[in-house]
């Protein structure tokens, strides 16, 4: 990444904390029950530091503690869980299971009834080495399921595509939220039509295409770089009039980056609420968890996959993007009653 692409050249990434007691001077992190007195200071010559909260910008401040406001039917006061339903023959965990609009309704469902929050529905898989499906096709996958699932459904639906068409459809028949893991940079008439239909939009890091993208991935920094890349988006959105009030940031994970590069961005994913936008994470049983623990086939990641989410609720992220909702669920709730005394007996 360039010079004249760089974003920032001092990034500040709170410690997010959430014991008591809270110290008097703390600001939450995102308006939710975590808190910052410190953060890390990285500079782009590699320099990482730990600093107070009077050395941190008020801009910083400012976006890192502002509560999130609601989008499409989610508010942030609490993780929330985002359901994977792929419509697809051929996805890397679930391919060719739910691709039949009755199989996908009762899932829908099922997950809605485990604790999903918003079911995110995708006719392409994007896995590493995936070749593009045409318009036709994906349109023809996701329409009958979105319609079926409309009048069943009780949470909001989300639809994940990179093209126009597919997601004017599936706005029409009830999606409320576009999902892009390109970013918004794969069709850039996509991002007019969510500004002109006050769409929210989630924005995916991605370096390269998924045909390609696992060959050799390399970035200067790859926390810095990915954050500098969504808000170079960020701007671009605000431009066109969708304000970061209908954002979400999700940092890409396993999208063009190797093993190291999926760890040093979760490890340091409490960067994003720099951004000011809610952060969406997705890592639901990817190969990196496969690589790292020896859970093959995918399907076996579910321990692994929830690991990595609780280890992101800690740093404070507000949405996880699962297959495994049940047990992610139960997990989280676990995590909330032990670590911030959300838990009602009554």
């Amino acid at each position: 990444m360039g010079q004249s692409q760089r974003m920032c050249t001092n990034y500040y990434r709170p410690f997010v904390c959430f014991g008591t007691p809270r110290p008097d001077a703390a600001l939450p992190v995102a308006g939710g029950p975590g808190w910052f007195t410190h953060a890390a200071l990285h500079m782009r010559d590699g320099t990482v530091k730990r600093v107070d909260l009077e050395a941190i910008p008020q801009d910083w401040l400012e976006r890192i503690s502002a509560p999130r406001p609601d989008i499409a039917g989610l508010t942030f006061d609490r993780p929330r869980l985002m359901g994977i339903l792929n419509v697809t023959p051929d996805s890397f965990s679930d391919g060719g299971q739910h691709h039949v609009a009755s199989k996908a309704l009762n899932h829908a469902l099922d997950m809605a009834r485990n604790g999903a929050d918003m079911i995110d529905i995708g006719g392409e898989s994007t896995r590493p080495g995936s070749i593009t499906v045409p318009v036709e096709a994906e349109i023809a996958r996701v329409e009958p399921v979105i319609k079926a699932l409309r009048t069943e459904l009780r949470v909001p639906m989300s639809i994940d595509t990179r093209k126009l068409e597919v997601a004017k459809v599936a706005v029409l028949e009830g999606a409320a939220l576009v999902n892009d893991v390109s970013g918004l940079t794969y069709d850039p008439k996509l991002a007019h039509f969510c500004a002109d239909n006050n769409l929210p939009v989630c924005i995916m890091h991605a370096q390269g295409n998924p045909e390609t993208m696992h060959h050799d991935p390399r970035y200067e920094d790859v926390l810095l770089d990915v954050f500098d890349f969504l808000a170079a988006q960020l701007v671009m959105l605000e431009e066109l009039g969708i304000p970061r009030s209908r954002v979400i940031v999700d940092p890409g994970i396993g999208f063009g980056k190797t093993i190291q590069h999926n760890l040093t961005l979760l490890n340091g994913i409490s960067l994003f609420h720099g951004l000011g936008c809610p952060i969406l994470l997705g890592v639901s049983r990817k190969g990196f968890i496969g690589r790292i623990s020896g859970a093959n086939p995918a399907s076996a990641r579910m321990p692994g996959s929830v690991a990595v989410a609780l280890g992101a609720a800690a740093q404070g992220v507000q949405i996880m993007r699962v297959h495994d909702v049940a047990e992610t669920a139960q997990a989280l709730a676990l995590w909330r009653a032990v670590t911030v005394g959300d838990y009602d007996d009554a």
